[in-house]
Formats: structure tokens, sequence, C-alpha cells
């Protein structure tokens, strides 16, 4: 499957090419480290706020942009290649939850901004780094019922998803991001209101970036959580023409591998990223999950030695010190290379 001429983040094709790259970990688990008060999150601005927003960290772009900052930072040292903007729960649907749903379109311009800001002062001509505009699931699910006793319930509909994440992907586009990530995918029909939004910004606005997809398998059935297994959910998003597609979230490195396995082999012309949970959860551990770095690094160079990968960093319970620790890892490795002339080309 040819790539489409990108117009941001050319370079990124050629060094997936030549090299595993690397993506950043955790944003959450760092933002936790900092453990910070409701009025710390909220500032002047939100502080009289009606509902309760320490969870929202998507509200520290605006309110506490130095700790965002100093975490993307933290893992652009580390050696990442892509960083991701923090607006996983930024579009009017997750904020809705916060009554801030007006809010989304300047968390995600502030977000990145922000990122940007940080790329630009850790690129180099040997070492470009990217910032990935990061559009997440939404609390609510276009596939599954809310209501046990009414199978056919919803709470939102594809033209909502839609219209949220045109304007999440506008302000991220705005904001100077290089890419897109449509991540921790756990109903396929949201990520495919996400993907039909950002074909419609570049239709409207001339640009194409590059694309990560990547699916998010909840339990050992090895099915995302609106039923698909990995394979039916690669055949139903590949019309997007991603850049790469992978995994990411719920899993650690050990359980996540067959799965890893089976979109490799289902997608051979399209580049593979993964990143997972450091293992399982565990609330007496600093980060909340059990793998250190050295744990987490010596799996994934697992990954690598299969020629399984070409993109590759961390999800929950994942620091710098567990980037950094991947990177030495696999730098030595080769990335997993594709099968140009997987599909016919010929008439049927």
């Amino acid at each position: 499957m040819s790539s489409p001429a990108y117009t941001r983040g050319q370079a990124l094709p050629g060094i997936l090419e030549r090299r595993i790259a690397l993506i950043d970990g955790a944003m959450g688990t760092m933002i936790q480290r900092f453990k910070l008060t409701e009025a710390q999150v909220c500032g002047e601005r939100f502080l009289n706020h009606s509902k309760d927003l320490k969870n929202n960290s998507d509200l520290l772009n605006v309110t506490r942009p130095d700790i965002i900052r100093d975490i993307h930072e933290a893992f652009l040292a580390a050696g990442a290649d892509i960083i991701e903007t923090n607006t996983f729960g930024a579009t009017t649907i997750a904020q809705d939850d916060y009554l801030l749903g007006s809010l989304a379109r300047e968390l995600n311009l502030a977000g990145a901004r922000i990122a940007r800001e940080a790329a630009d002062k850790f690129s180099s001509a040997e070492q470009p780094r990217f910032v990935a505009g990061a559009l997440g699931p939404t609390p609510r699910t276009a596939s599954i019922s809310p209501d046990v006793n009414d199978p056919g319930a919803r709470n939102v509909d594809f033209e909502q998803l839609r219209a949220a994440y045109f304007e999440q992907a506008q302000a991220l586009l705005e904001g100077g991001v290089d890419l897109f990530l449509v991540e921790t995918i756990f109903d396929t029909l949201n990520a495919k209101a996400a993907l039909f939004a950002i074909d419609e910004l570049f239709e409207q606005t001339g640009e194409r970036l590059p694309l990560i997809i990547s699916g998010t398998v909840t339990d050992a059935s090895g099915r995302i959580l609106s039923g698909q297994t990995v394979t039916a959910f690669w055949y139903s998003v590949r019309h997007a023409q991603p850049l790469a597609v992978g995994l990411n979230c719920a899993l650690g490195a050990a359980l996540m591998r067959p799965y890893i396995q089976e979109l490799a082999r289902a997608a051979p012309d399209t580049y593979i990223s993964c990143y997972p949970n450091a293992g399982l959860p565990n609330p007496m551990s600093e980060t909340g999950f059990d793998e250190t770095p050295d744990v987490t690094a010596r799996l994934l160079r697992e990954f690598a030695a299969e020629g399984l990968i070409n993109i590759v960093g961390g999800c929950c319970g994942t620091t710098p010190e567990h980037i950094g620790a991947i990177r030495q890892a696999v730098a030595p490795l080769p990335a997993r290379s594709l099968q140009r002339a997987f599909f016919r080309t010929d008439a049927a």
C-alpha cells in the first residue's frame, strides 16, 4: 500500500525504513508523580468550577503548561523520536463530563503548541523529533449500549463523534503537530469517526499528515471491547492508509506479544507500532505497575529481535527511565521490513 504525499512529518517514513523509532511513555503516570491538588489543577481560572477537575489531566495544558512541558522534555531527553500531545481526553465529548466541553479547542491548541516547542528544542539534523496529535477514544462508545436492559441504547452517535474529532484534529493541526495518532481504540466505530474527521480535515486544508492507528486488546480473548479480533480490526481501518498500525495499553508486553504477531502477519505492508503497559497494575509500585525499565526493555527487545516492530514505546506505568532502557535495548536491532508487493496490482 503506497503512502500518500505528506505535507508534514515527511522524514518519518524514511526513519522507519532505517531503524526502530521510539514513541514516548505515559503522560498520566508522570503527572501523578507531581501529586497535584484540586487547587493546583484548577489554577485561579477554574478554582470555583462547579465540578471537581483533579483528574482532568488535559486541563493542565492551560493551567500548568510548565508541568506538561517538563514531561515532554524528559521523554525527549530519554531518546523519544515521537512525543504525544497531552490531549487524550480533549474532545468536547470527554470534556463535557467536567462541564468544560467549550474548552476543547483551547486545550488541543495549547497541548500541540507545548509539545511543538519541546520537540523543536530537542530536534537536530541527526535526530529530528516529531509531535503526534493524540486522539483518544472518548468515554462514550457508539457500538455498545450503556444500559444492560436495552442493547440498542446509545449515548453517542457517529455524527457527534465526527464533529468532536474534527474540532480536535483541526486545533492540533493549527498547533503544529507532525502526525495524528488515533489511539487506545476499544470501539472501531469510534475510531472510524475519528478517521473520517481527519480525512475531512485533510480535504479541507490540503494538508496530509502521517497517521498511526493503535487499538487496544482488552483481555485474553484477543479482541477489542467492541468485539473484533486484531485482524478484523485492521481490515476495518486499513482504508485510511496509515503509516503504522499497532496496539497499546490494557496489556503488558508479555501478554500483548501474540496480538502484535497477529497484526504483523495481517498488515505486512504497513509499519507496526507497539507501546504496552509496564506489566500488570500494582498499587504498591511507584508507577502503579509491576515492570521496572529493565524488564519492559528486555521484553520489547524480544519483539524487535523477532522482526515485529517499527515503532516502540510505553503506555500506562512507563516513565522516561523505561523509554531510555527501551531505546538502548532495541537500538542495535533492525526494524521490521515491509512487503511492498503484498497486494496484487493487476486487474482481477
